[in-house]
């Protein structure tokens, strides 16, 4: 089979590429907007598969699966998004340390034919960071294109990062094993 990736994220291509299926890139333009009252945990899936209704199943090949996920970081119950400001990544980063969080993705798998979906959570466990600390990797890294404004991967994970439970890559944005698996179940049906 052949992948269809609809993401624009460089570190979700880069883990789809490591699965070893030819792929393709596309963009999707989707207001990525919920439903209110939509609890936290639903927030991913839901704008995964909002992302894969945007690409019409007529347009896919017989061969091609077309691939959309979002990944969210939570706290107590609130979504943390993208910050739009070294202001707010600050904030939500200092919310994040000495805390513990969830981080869903949500990954929807699209044929002709069928369609599947599912959500990953992993428990990502914060140590406690100085100003400084924070200062610093949102001056270097500036992590305004990821959810919760940090990126495992990056300096804050191997500083900051306590321990987590579950999926690492779910962290980075894409929970892999389990993708694969799903892929493995969707070439069999």
């Amino acid at each position: 089979m052949r992948l269809l990736l609809a993401s624009q994220s460089p570190r979700r291509r880069q883990l789809l590429a490591e699965l070893g299926y030819p792929i393709e890139y596309i963009s999707l333009d989707v207001e990525e907007t919920t439903p209110a009252g939509m609890a936290a945990s639903e927030v991913a899936g839901y704008l995964s598969r909002l992302k894969a209704s945007a690409y019409p199943a007529e347009k896919l090949a017989e061969d091609q699966v077309l691939v959309t996920a979002d990944t969210v970081v939570v706290h107590q119950g609130h979504v943390l998004g993208k910050p739009h400001s070294r202001e707010e990544a600050m904030q939500m980063l200092r919310t994040l340390a000495g805390n513990s969080h969830e981080v869903y993705t949500g990954v929807c798998l699209r044929t002709r034919a069928r369609e599947t979906s599912f959500i990953e959570c992993t428990h990502v466990h914060f140590a406690p960071l100085c100003e400084e600390e924070l200062a610093y990797y949102v001056d270097t890294y500036r992590p305004f294109d990821k959810a919760g404004a940090y990126g495992i991967q990056e300096w804050i994970g191997m500083v900051g990062i306590r321990a987590i439970e579950g999926c690492y890559y779910n962290v980075v944005g894409l929970p892999v094993a389990r993708l694969y698996s799903e892929l493995k179940k969707l070439s069999k049906t």
